[in-house]
């Protein structure tokens, strides 16, 4: 029986193959002489035998032809299938790199996750432990409990250079400022200021940064031993334990000297003579403008308040002197000359010779003892931010061997500074600017930065302050200068009574110009609404929150701002 052809079975003929390219146009004549081979060998029955052996064999051969042609390049269906099977497997392979990648991403996140969780839940147990301590003002003033932490830890306040800085108002300004020109003259510093604004961890900053909370726990973990020590001593003698100033103090000296820093810029907390920071030997000391404040344990006169103050001045030192009260400057100098420390003064051996103000700040002319450095941009405002400037360039000449600073470094050492919580900006349209004043000199250096630097019609403020303080006097300064008040409470134990300020400030402002808002948002929408009520637009109205650190750190909370 012949051999049926493939189109009859709904197969491609030879030719249709060749059409589709199934099959090699030269292997074709091969195949039809085979097919027509395989007919005669099944038909042609009377045909000589060893013919038909001879096509047989002749047509096995071109069957292995093309087998082996076939095999050797496969028609392009075929490796079209093949290819897309590699493409669904390569994209599979894809899917599942990605797969696992987003997995271990996101394992990666909760790990990250509960590892900040329980650094956090850490950092606040410690953070409580010290905060539990007695306040500064309520221990007995010695430099004994911190000299002995200090000395137990092999004295770490040693092992760098210091510039020491107390005053009443612009101490942690011009800390900063120090800070910003040492570390554009390419040193590590370590500062120590308070207080701080939200976090803890503000108060100890190393390279411009406050300490991380990995390294504010390791500080805690070095001293921690050691301060008990002392606090069982000291309460078997019947005195107080370390209070929460010291520790931190003490943390701090601990931390630079781990770090460890070129220098260290620390501020005084309260006073001077007494305070925890005054066991450090700084080469450089700057007195702030002395004013009243903390009059419960400083003294009630200028004298009194600049005797303790004055206190921080060592022998051979190097103390730059801020513009003082006749009062304060006498004892400053007496003191200086008690000791043979090197005075140099404002408005006899350095001065400002010339502000103008810039948008974000202003252009300020200072002359120094060394040099006279022109038109530095200084993004603080306020004329009495001009004069801290002043006084942190000349600390840091005098730190750095009395020489004139490179005009760059100056340049980008000011440009770099901030000064979180003072006279800062935290929203336009309307401005609303935070301020910690809280005292009268504060408040009346704050109302002078308002007219000098912003250009409103109308100011409303917010305030708010500890109940220690002497409110009639703050609102008093500021009352010229606002068109009305809105007070707020604090959230914390310290704070003054909200019916008492309540009364205070009615007494200043009249009743029809103070409100009331328990809440700080609310207090600002009622102080804005106020502000813009009787203005052509809302650049022309501003907001002014004063009267607490705590006030203005929780004002900085509000605005989503780290200080």
């Amino acid at each position: 029986m012949a051999q049926q052809h493939p189109a009859f079975f709904g197969e491609d003929t030879p030719e249709q193959k060749n059409e589709s390219g199934g099959i090699p146009a030269d292997l074709l004549p091969y195949l039809e002489i085979a097919d027509e081979g395989d007919e005669l060998a099944l038909t042609d029955v009377s045909g000589d035998k060893d013919a038909n052996i001879a096509e047989a064999e002749r047509a096995s051969a071109l069957r292995a032809l093309l087998e082996a042609s076939l095999l050797a390049g496969p028609v392009p269906s075929i490796l079209s299938e093949i290819e897309n099977e590699d493409a669904i497997d390569e994209e599979f392979a894809e899917d599942v790199a990605a797969e696992r990648a987003e997995r271990q991403a996101h394992e990666s996140a909760l790990d990250e996750a509960a590892y900040g969780l329980a650094l956090s839940s850490e950092m606040e147990e410690v953070a409580q432990s010290i905060l539990a301590r007695a306040p500064e003002h309520s221990v007995q003033p010695s430099l004994e409990r911190v000299a002995a932490v200090l000395d137990f830890l092999a004295d770490p306040h040693t092992t760098y250079p210091s510039i020491h800085i107390t005053g009443t108002n612009g101490k942690t300004s011009t800390a900063r400022l120090i800070d910003a020109l040492l570390g554009a003259c390419g040193m590590t510093t370590g500062r120590f200021t308070s207080p701080h604004l939200i976090d803890l961890r503000e108060r100890i900053s190393i390279a411009g940064e406050a300490i991380t909370p990995e390294g504010f726990l390791a500080a805690y973990a070095d001293v921690a031993p050691y301060i008990e020590l002392v606090d069982q001593r000291c309460r078997d003698e019947g005195g107080p334990r370390l209070s929460f100033f010291e520790c931190l103090t003490v943390m701090a000296f601990a931390a630079f000297a781990d770090h460890p820093v070129d220098a260290a810029v620390v501020e005084v907390g309260m006073g001077g003579r007494w305070d925890a920071t005054n066991t450090v030997d700084a080469g450089v000391s700057v007195i702030t403008p002395i004013d009243f404040d903390h009059t419960k344990w400083l003294g009630s006169s200028i004298r009194q308040i600049a005797t303790e103050k004055a206190g921080i001045i060592k022998a051979g030192q190097i103390v730059v002197v801020a513009e003082q009260p006749e009062e304060a400057l006498e004892v400053i100098l007496e003191r200086a000359r008690q000791v043979d420390a090197i005075v140099r003064l404002e408005g006899r051996d350095f001065e400002v010779l010339h502000r103008q103000m810039g948008v974000g700040g202003q252009m300020v002319t200072v002359k120094t003892p060394s040099a006279i450095y022109e038109d530095i941009f200084v993004p603080l405002f306020g004329q009495h931010q001009a004069h801290n400037a002043a006084l942190a360039l000349v600390a840091v000449e005098a730190f750095m061997g009395g020489r004139k600073l490179d005009g760059r470094i100056v340049e980008n050492g000011m440009l770099s500074a901030s000064s979180p919580g003072r006279l800062q900006v935290v929203r336009t349209s309307p401005t609303i600017l935070v301020d910690a004043a809280h005292n009268q000199a504060g408040a009346r250096v704050l109302a002078e930065a308002l007219n000098d630097s912003f250009p409103f019609q109308k100011v409303v403020g917010v305030y708010s302050a500890m109940a220690d303080k002497d409110s009639e006097a703050v609102l008093g300064e500021m009352e010229p200068h606002l068109e009305s008040i809105v007070l707020t409470a604090l959230d914390c134990e310290r704070g003054a009574d909200i019916h008492t300020l309540h009364k205070i400030a009615e007494d200043v402002f009249g009743p029809e110009r103070v409100e009331v808002r328990e809440d700080l948002a609310e207090a600002l929408d009622r102080a804005a609404e106020w502000a813009e009520a009787s203005v052509d637009t809302a650049d022309q109205a501003g907001v002014i929150v004063f009267g607490s650190v705590v006030l203005a750190g929780d004002m900085l909370r509000l605005a989503r701002i780290r200080p």
